[in-house]
C-alpha cells in the first residue's frame, strides 16, 4: 500500500496564504506552520515560565506543525470566506472533517495513533494556545507588511489585532507587550 502522509505534509510549500490581498512578500502554508509552531511554543513558554501554569511547549509547538495538514487537500480559504458566513463555516468544517480524514488515511494504521490528536487538534487546550499563536503570526504579517507600506493589510492588522485581545490569554499579552515590538523595527534598528 501506498503511504502518502508525509509526501503530502511536505507539500504545504506548494499552497499559498493570503489569496485575497496584494503581498510584498508571499507566504505558503508550509512556513506558517513553522512560523505558528515557534510562537505556539513561545506562549506556552511563557504560560509555563511566567505565569506558572502546566504547559508542554514541545506538544504545543508540535501541534502546531500540524494545524493546517488538511489545507494540503482544501487550499486555504481565506478568513473574510471561512468563519464570516455561518452556513459556510459549518460546511468549511465538513470539508476540513474529510481532508483530515483522507490525510490521516493516508498513513500505516499503526501510526494513525501518533497523528490523528495533531491532525484533527483534538487536545482543547493546546488547540487554544495554536489558535492563539496563528492569530499572532497573522498579525506578524500584517505588521511586515505595513512596515514596508503595503496599506493593503491596514484593516486586516486591525481585526486580527481585536481578535487577539479578544483571546483574552496574559501570554498573548505578555508576548505583545515585551516581543512584538521588535517585528515592527527594521534590521539595522533591531541592531
Amino acid at each position: 500500500m501506498n503511504h502518502s502522509f508525509f509526501s503530502y505534509i511536505f507539500r504545504m510549500r506548494y499552497i499559498a496564504r493570503w489569496a485575497l490581498m496584494r503581498n510584498t512578500r508571499t507566504e505558503n502554508v508550509e512556513e506558517h506552520s513553522y512560523e505558528v509552531a515557534v510562537l505556539a511554543h513561545a506562549l506556552a513558554a511563557i504560560g509555563r515560565d511566567v505565569f506558572h501554569k502546566e504547559l508542554d511547549p514541545d506538544q504545543a509547538a508540535v501541534a502546531a506543525l500540524f494545524h493546517d495538514a488538511a489545507e494540503i487537500i482544501t487550499g486555504d480559504m481565506p478568513t473574510p470566506i471561512k468563519y464570516n458566513n455561518p452556513p459556510m463555516k459549518d460546511a468549511y468544517r465538513q470539508v476540513e472533517a474529510a481532508a483530515q480524514d483522507k490525510l490521516l488515511s493516508m498513513l500505516p494504521p499503526e501510526l494513525v495513533p501518533a497523528y490523528e490528536p495533531l491532525v484533527r487538534e483534538s487536545d482543547a487546550g493546546v488547540r487554544r494556545y495554536v489558535k492563539a499563536a496563528d492569530k499572532l503570526a497573522a498579525y506578524i504579517k500584517c505588521v511586515e507588511e505595513l512596515k514596508v507600506g503595503n496599506c493593503e493589510f491596514k484593516k486586516a492588522a486591525e481585526q486580527t489585532l481585536s481578535a487577539l485581545k479578544d483571546m483574552d490569554m496574559e501570554e498573548l499579552e505578555y508576548f505583545m507587550e515585551h516581543l512584538l515590538p521588535a517585528f515592527s523595527l527594521t534590521l539595522d534598528e533591531l541592531q
